[in-house]
């Protein structure tokens, strides 16, 4: 089944409804990432508040199954149902909403991620459906803000305090906490390397991280093996890769923000926790 071909039929579905102001075809299928288990995301952007009346009759005509339905909350309705053999993940926000939202990073350079995958979806989208209201928003996120930048480094560049125990961690072989730690770390230098290539985030937990690195023009040589290394070696050789990397992009960040005072933030990502009898 091609993907593009059930999210163009999907589309046609939802936009006789002349409550419906414009479908986005979001997700990997929107940025040619996809693979044998990809799903479809479908952004349906609405005049008026849709009924449960209005985003079932779609799934009706399209023969669907629905898996989850979920009521409004934090300004989406939301809903899962399989099609021709296919998943399809629909999120439905208020064309007022959806706005807001996009206002609130680019005007208001919060870093929040879940408000960045909108954005996101909006920056690499498709539109199948309202091309005009989908320009509209496209042309917000077209530029990427440089307090934008500044607001994610600074979201991120902090590891955390588990961080500094990672050498006790290791010694003890406290494998859960210790990749736990490792995996948190990961996720701040994803955010760290979002703020400095200037890209929105387009998952909460960084999926597709290695097709997201590759797209960097800013980073370490090599990061996407090597973070991928990380998982893979010996937990000494991984710590000392997942050190030099962190080094490397607060270099990054100084390079691309001399004024920015990351000082006290180096000095903690360099602390190790003591180990007693030693000076």
């Amino acid at each position: 089944m091609n993907l593009n071909i059930l999210a163009e039929k999907a589309a046609k579905v939802y936009q006789i409804n002349p409550k419906v102001e414009a479908v986005l075809l979001g997700g990997s299928v929107s940025r040619n990432w996809q693979d044998s288990y990809s799903d479809i995301e479908l952004f349906i952007f609405w005049k008026e508040p849709p009924t449960d009346e209005d985003r079932k009759k779609p799934v009706t005509k399209l023969a669907g199954e629905i898996i989850d339905f979920y009521p409004y909350e934090e300004k989406e309705w939301s809903e899962t149902y399989i099609a021709e053999g296919i998943k399809l993940e629909i999120s439905n926000f208020l064309t007022t909403s959806i706005e807001g939202i996009i206002d609130d990073i680019v005007v208001s350079f919060n870093p929040d991620v879940y408000k960045q995958c909108l954005a996101a979806a909006v920056y690499d989208g498709v539109p199948l459906s309202g091309e005009s209201f989908v320009k509209q928003l496209k042309d917000k996120v077209k530029q990427y803000p440089n307090e934008l930048s500044i607001a994610m480094i600074k979201e991120y560049m902090f590891l955390g305090n588990s961080w500094t125990n990672r050498e006790a961690l290791l010694h003890r072989k406290d494998w859960l906490m210790l990749y736990k730690v490792i995996t948190d770390v990961q996720t701040h230098i994803m955010g760290m390397l979002s703020g400095l290539n200037k890209q929105y985030v387009h998952h909460p937990a960084f999926k597709w991280q290695k097709q997201t690195l590759e797209s960097m023009a800013i980073a370490p040589e090599n990061i996407s093996s090597r973070l991928e290394s990380v998982f893979l070696s010996d937990p000494v050789t991984s710590l000392s890769e997942l050190e030099g990397i962190v080094l490397e992009v607060y270099q990054f960040i100084q390079r691309e923000h001399p004024k920015m005072d990351i000082s006290p933030v180096v000095g903690k990502s360099l602390f190790l926790r003591p180990e007693h009898g030693k000076e």
